[in-house]
């Protein structure tokens, strides 16, 4: 991967830490969201998008493919975790991919310590394991909207009864 061809840069987590803490000096809202991204289609796209404009920078947490296996199970992911990150840097919307091992986020978000931390709508605010950690760093929860249409998974079903 050649870093100057893309938007957004791949780091390490004390990189990342690092970056967010010089974002917050000069007073910019980071925000962070999180997810396995394996065959990354439209509304994944929207999504981010959605996210990138609840503040001035982006920081996609990517599950490293043992973690996506632990998730998804044994046949994921499709797509091996530097393809994924390629894929990420590539959009507009990101700013910073890194990569964590762990099935949710909280170890990263407490390192990160974002102002916003974005997920679905799919899912509610009290029920997410990383409510606590972003709220005891001051940060707030904002729930995008689901975009409809298909899944991953839909397509990868497709693509099977297809081909």
């Amino acid at each position: 991967m050649r870093p100057g061809n893309f938007f957004g840069q791949l780091l390490e987590v004390d990189a990342a830490a690092a970056w967010r803490q010089e974002l917050r000096e000069e007073n910019r809202t980071v925000v962070f969201t999180n997810g396995c991204f394996d065959l990354v289609h439209a509304g994944h796209v929207e999504y981010l998008a959605w996210a990138r404009a609840q503040g001035d920078a982006l920081i996609v947490g990517l599950n490293d493919d043992d973690s996506v296996r632990r998730i998804k199970g044994a046949t994921r992911p499709i797509v091996p975790f530097e393809r994924r990150a390629t894929v990420l840097l590539a959009l507009r919307s990101v700013d910073v991919v890194v990569g964590f091992s762990e099935r949710t986020p909280e170890v990263l978000i407490d390192r990160i310590r974002p102002d916003v931390h974005v997920k679905s709508d799919q899912y509610r605010e009290d029920e997410l394991p990383e409510r606590s950690v972003v709220l005891r760093h001051g940060g707030r929860i904002a729930l995008a909207p689901h975009v409809t249409g298909p899944s991953t998974t839909d397509l990868i079903a497709r693509i099977l009864r297809t081909f």
